[in-house]
């Protein structure tokens, strides 16, 4: 399905990523104070930044890049989270990111695959 704002959402999806690099590397990130929770929430982010980038390339090369992209990434800023001396890198949010990529991978062989093409088309026939 071809997307008439693609330039908006890879836009949308490169600041989702600038985000997950922020709240990863800044000493005080949004947090609720549940442990279970935190793990919940590395497992929904990395869903979201799969699933976007799953929304706009849909090639099975372009699913292995943003695999292994992701996993990296998650991985990646573990340790650099234990580089900076505030925070320390825990081996389960590496596990929780990387089910959260996994996840996405796999609903990007169902219709979910598609869902922001429809908002895509929705919104073109709407406003032009």
């Amino acid at each position: 399905m071809q997307l008439r704002f693609r330039s908006a959402w890879l836009f949308t999806g490169f600041c989702l990523i600038a985000f997950v690099i922020i709240q990863s590397l800044t000493s005080s990130p949004v947090s609720i104070g549940i442990h279970l929770w935190d793990k919940s929430l590395h497992t929904i982010g990395y869903f979201v930044l799969m699933g976007w980038f799953m929304q706009i390339y849909h090639t099975g090369q372009a699913k292995i890049f943003w695999t292994i992209f992701f996993v990296v990434m998650g991985v990646g800023l573990e340790f650099l989270q234990d580089l900076g001396g505030v925070r320390h890198y825990e081996v389960n949010d590496m596990i929780a990111n990387c089910l959260g990529v996994f996840f996405a991978l796999g609903l990007s062989y169902t219709i979910f695959s598609n869902l922001l093409g429809y908002i895509d088309q929705s919104i073109a026939k709407r406003f032009f």
